[in-house]
């Protein structure tokens, strides 16, 4: 029951209308996802394309001839003609086949660099030459070729118009060895220790931290710092929707690509690392659709002007969340989003729509709850996060009667999430808004400084959908490196081949995505199953299977900072022109040259190795000792499960950061 101060008691008759309204909000929630079919049915979709079985293989796409490049831009390497041609962009085909271009004339670029971007990206770069189609029409028509993205980058999608192949240089071997032989020492550790006893975790008061204490107490005393950056990030989306929708279809050139893809996705789960769940504060959709609905910048809106109906109980999880997750991980390596500018602005109007829609209907912020993927793959990540908001004084919670930070005051809103500062434990929920520090009037709400992974080990609960939202967000962030390895588009096209698949072959794509998401699933609960059975079936295997998910979370969180780091450091110049010039006007799809010069400018490879090095090293530690102190915690009277009873776990962490370590190794893709 709502106990904020507009609550509306239910009665038989508006109980009808509750459930009236959550039906209407969740169709309403699906036709915004429908949204994307309409750009899905123009966007060149980026899983590969096979001919039909008997089809004339020779037979041109196109009537244009193929315009031989310029002498200026054109040396004297060629493509092997042997090599199979597969273009990933998708154009609509139906069954057309599939035109024989290996032995057109490349770009200039010398021997070595043609046979890496073969051999790094899986990709030929004989598909060059049929942009170069486009672009002889585009001439002849006076307007811009249409986007092709498809030669290389994540999954089937990759990169922009015309564009070559460039890769990152994977970790070397020398970085390798170190992080090896210190992981076998806390695996090995972990082993033979004896399980951990249970301490008081101290926490840190960050207001009195000299030289952060008075920037926390700034940024509490009001309302208006948290305004102003929810202004620039308001404004900067709305600069992406219009940079997406109505600006250059080249991605390197576009401000929602570059911007949304190499800046805000990866500062996004930096910054998890430092602050928390501090985004979802100054997040840009909610605070839109907040804005619309409410009417109010920052104050209390009176009556809620919404629905204001309960959250109906099928989605009091975080399944929809996971689903949408799923979906979204789908369009950025299944269609390519990361590459198309439009398909990038069009996720984002999603996520705003599903925003609004879910505010008008239901109490408090529900969707940043239970739905949102963005906010709630920060929410378990922030499990790890060194700081978190908890009382000044214990006490002085447990002995109020009000709850303002539960049910807000007479200017600020309740908390968007139904939490009570003095009885929660857990971040995964908490948006950091700040709401219960300006409303508490004991002032007795501070962000606090405390211990990585403390949260984790024991004080968020386990459930069922939680475990699963876990294991597959540690699915989809290896497999985002599993799809920039050549053997992936072979394994695609295998599939496609399997089933009888041609065209666009997206079916055989969301075959491989699935079983790559699933296969750290399935270690995972095999190596469940022999815990239980170390242990002497003492514990069920659910309650083995929903308590040890924790330990996956830093293998997931840092990978993906270490994954995330590369795009960030080698691909992420140039976005502040762009911001004066939001709509690409006048600019050219970019060279091989000015991505070699990007990638030469930006951090040093060294740099760059020894941050992902630590992390992958902080990952397995994170992971181990948040599963030894989870596990010390299963049995009854006292008992603990001991070191090498919990090898079968161990061995699944030690499996997946040599996964994760070879992905690293690997030589990577720039996304366009």
């Amino acid at each position: 029951m709502d106990f904020s101060a507009n609550a509306i008691l239910t009665t038989d008759k508006n109980k009808s209308g509750l459930k009236r309204s959550s039906n209407i909000a969740s169709v309403l929630a699906l036709l915004a996802l429908a949204l994307l079919v309409p750009q899905y049915s123009h966007a060149h979709v980026s899983a590969p394309v096979l001919p039909e079985e008997g089809s004339d293989s020779t037979t041109p796409e196109h009537d244009h001839p193929v315009t031989e490049p310029d002498a200026s831009d054109a040396g004297d390497s060629t493509t092997d003609s042997g090599q199979e041609m597969i273009d990933h962009s998708m154009p609509d085909m139906g069954d057309q086949s599939m035109p024989d271009m290996g032995d057109q004339t490349m770009p200039d670029m010398d021997e070595q660099s043609v046979q890496d971007s073969v051999d790094h990206s899986g990709h030929d770069m004989g598909a060059q030459n049929e942009q170069e189609i486009g672009d002889q029409s585009a001439q002849d028509t006076g307007e811009p070729a249409p986007v092709r993205p498809g030669m290389g980058g994540h999954g089937m999608g990759g990169h922009g118009e015309g564009s070559m192949s460039m890769n990152h240089p994977g970790m070397p071997v020398g970085w390798i060895l170190p992080i090896v032989l210190v992981s076998t020492a806390i695996l090995g550790w972990a082993v033979g220790a004896e399980p951990p006893a249970k301490t008081e975790r101290k926490t840190l008061n960050m207001a009195t931290i000299p030289v952060l204490g008075p920037v926390v107490v700034f940024l509490n005393a009001s309302p208006f710092p948290l305004f102003v950056l929810k202004v620039i990030t308001v404004v900067t989306f709305i600069l992406v929707l219009i940079s997406g929708f109505f600006g250059t279809v080249y991605p390197e050139r576009s401000l929602a690509t570059v911007l949304v893809w190499n800046w805000w996705w990866p500062l996004v789960v930096v910054s998890v690392f430092f602050v928390g769940s501090a985004w979802c504060a100054i997040c840009p959709w909610d605070t839109l659709s907040a804005w619309i609905v409410r009417r109010k910048l920052w104050k209390r809106a009176f009556p809620h002007p919404g629905f204001n109906r309960q959250v109906p109980k099928y989605l009091r999880n975080v399944w929809l969340a996971l689903l949408l997750f799923i979906g979204l991980t789908w369009l950025e390596l299944g269609i390519g989003a990361t590459s198309i500018p439009n398909v990038t602005a069009m996720m984002a109007l999603a996520l705003f729509s599903l925003s609004f829609i879910f505010l008008i209907f239901f109490e408090r912020k529900a969707f940043c709850r239970y739905g949102c993927p963005v906010g709630r793959t920060i929410g378990f990540y922030s499990r790890l996060a060194p700081i978190a908001l908890r009382p000044k004084e214990q006490k002085t919670c447990s002995s109020c009667k009000t709850m303002e930070c539960y049910r807000g005051s007479d200017k600020v809103e309740p908390c968007p999430t139904g939490l009570t500062i003095g009885k929660f434990s857990q971040n995964t929920y908490c948006l950091s808004c700040g709401n219960c520090v300006l409303s508490c009037p004991y002032e007795n709400v501070t962000w606090r400084l405390r211990g990585m992974g403390t949260e984790a080990t024991s004080e968020a609960p386990p459930t069922w959908d939680g475990a699963w939202f876990m294991l597959i967000l540690l699915g989809i962030t290896t497999f985002h490196g599993v799809t920039m390895l050549p053997f992936w588009t072979d394994l695609v096209i295998w599939i496609a081949r399997s089933i009888g698949e041609t065209g666009k072959i997206v079916w055989s794509f969301s075959v491989g995505m699935l079983g790559g998401f699933a296969l750290p699933v399935i270690i995972y609960a095999i190596a469940i199953a022999a815990t239980m059975f170390a242990v002497g079936s003492r514990i069920s295997y659910k309650r083995l299977f929903i308590a040890l998910p924790f330990s996956t979370l830093p293998l997931a969180f840092t990978y993906h900072l270490a994954h995330n780091l590369d795009h960030l450091f080698r691909e992420g110049g140039g976005v502040l022109a762009l911001f004066f010039n939001p709509l690409g006007t006048g600019l050219t799809p970019m060279t091989s040259d000015e991505r070699h010069a990007q990638m030469i400018n930006s951090a040093p490879d060294q740099l760059l190795f020894a941050m992902q090095a630590g992390l992958i090293i902080l990952g397995i530690w994170l992971a181990v000792y948040i599963l030894r102190y989870r596990a010390a915690r299963l049995l009854p009277h006292k008992e603990s499960i001991k070191g090498w009873q919990l090898i079968p776990m161990l061995a699944f962490i030690a499996i997946m950061t040599g996964a994760n370590l070879w992905l690293l190794s690997q030589d990577m893709v720039m996304r366009f």
